[in-house]
């Protein structure tokens, strides 16, 4: 693999940049399932900014409200959409280096720069999210309910048809993975930034640029006599 002009330090920072494509992509798919499996967990219910309710008679958590559950959805969109994303470009790469010489251009270059912000962006909004929507549901877990932790809850008894054994920690998981994510993502933005910028500094010299030698060029195209 590789790029304009460039044949020195750039495949191995594009091997690099595979590899965190990898681990964006497994992130991916571990944050699309934890909050997956938590929406199963309480009947399909989005339970980010919701609220639980102890019933002390019964002994037992119930759901006092949730969220709409295209919260959750869009949480779990992106995240699968930065693995889609990440799974189909190492598998380009791979094939394409196992094809010929591949080269990115610089238009092209740009583009990623672009996919790369734009998802770091949304991964900051999703972080945020699961953040915020876990602490006010723990909130409300830990209110006249007589435990100390968020985590305490998940081994109480939970109403039919309720089954949040594991709610807590599949949220923290989603959370974890999306703020890995990010981070993954960073080291992309850097790479990218980087390679563009060698990309730059080592592409090829043409007939308008002013470094152009004229004296250099002449014995191999050959000016035609002025009669």
């Amino acid at each position: 693999m590789k790029f304009p002009g460039s044949a020195m330090a750039l495949p191995w920072l594009v091997a690099v940049e595979l590899l965190l494509y990898g681990g964006c992509f497994i992130c991916g798919i571990i944050a699309a399932s934890s909050v997956t499996v938590t929406q199963g967990e309480f009947s399909g219910q989005c339970v980010l900014y919701g609220s639980f309710q102890y019933n002390a008679s019964a002994g037992a958590f119930t759901v006092s409200s949730s969220s709409s559950n295209s919260l959750c959805y869009f949480v779990s969109a992106i995240s699968v959409l930065v693995a889609i994303y990440c799974f189909s470009l190492v598998l380009y790469w791979i094939y394409a280096s196992c094809v010929d010489e591949v080269k990115r251009e610089s238009p092209w270059m740009t583009v990623s720069l672009a996919v790369c912000a734009v998802f770091l962006f949304f991964l900051l909004v999703t972080g945020c999210i699961l953040r915020i929507g876990r602490d006010r549901l723990c909130q409300s877990a830990l209110k006249d309910s007589g435990i100390h932790s968020c985590q305490e809850a998940e081994g109480k008894n939970w109403a039919s048809p309720y089954t949040g054994q594991h709610f807590y920690s599949n949220l923290h998981t989603a959370e974890t993975s999306v703020w890995v994510n990010f981070f993954l993502w960073v080291l992309v933005l850097a790479l990218l930034v980087i390679q563009k910028k060698r990309g730059s500094e080592f592409s090829p010299l043409s007939a308008g640029d002013p470094e152009w030698s004229t004296s250099e060029a002449d014995p191999i195209f050959p000016r035609p006599s002025r009669s």
